[in-house]
């Protein structure tokens, strides 16, 4: 035996599988609890459904819509929120252990810029040829990079090695 496929959405109508509901009319006007048959009459007299907006309540209440406006102004609205949300990126700032002063002052520009937009920060450090003997160098210039960044981010994962590179990553506060 199969079943019926599951509707997403409100229920409706003959889908509603309790004895009583609230029920609200077109205008907003409380009408009162009444049988759900009864309030499928008064819904259908009006050229409308009964559509039930508030399942969980006690008893259930519905209002007499449209279902097929009502279905397209939950998905509008739905999208609307999808498009205003802020997702957050990890940007990521490359540097040698043994940068210049000019350039790191560039690439600290850039980490403020991202983490004041509310990205986090994943700071690479790239180890090349005698280098990674100097690991201490690399540690220091990563203390230094929270220090600059102290009252903006919070180290979110402290410096650690992965093969030739140092990781840290930095998170808006």
């Amino acid at each position: 035996m199969m079943t019926p496929p599951v509707k997403s959405g409100p229920r409706y109508n003959n889908m509603i599988n309790v004895d009583k509901v609230r029920v609200i009319d077109e205008n907003g006007e409380n009408i009162g609890v009444m049988y759900t048959n009864e309030a499928i009459e008064q819904a259908a007299e009006v050229g409308l459904d009964l559509v039930e907006v508030s399942p969980n309540a006690d008893p259930p209440v519905c209002k007499f819509l449209d279902v097929g406006k009502y279905r397209y102004e939950a998905q509008k609205k739905a999208n609307a929120a999808r498009k205003t949300q802020k997702t957050q990126d990890i940007k990521e700032i490359k540097m040698r252990p043994n940068i210049d002063d000019h350039d790191y002052d560039v690439k600290m520009r850039n980490v403020h810029k991202f983490i004041e937009n509310g990205d986090k920060v994943k700071v690479t450090l790239r180890f090349r040829g005698r280098e990674l003997s100097h690991q201490q160098l690399g540690m220091d210039l990563l203390r230094r990079v929270q220090g600059d960044t102290d009252e903006i981010a919070k180290v979110e994962a402290y410096p650690r090695m992965e093969g030739r590179q140092m990781l840290m990553v930095l998170a808006p506060k």
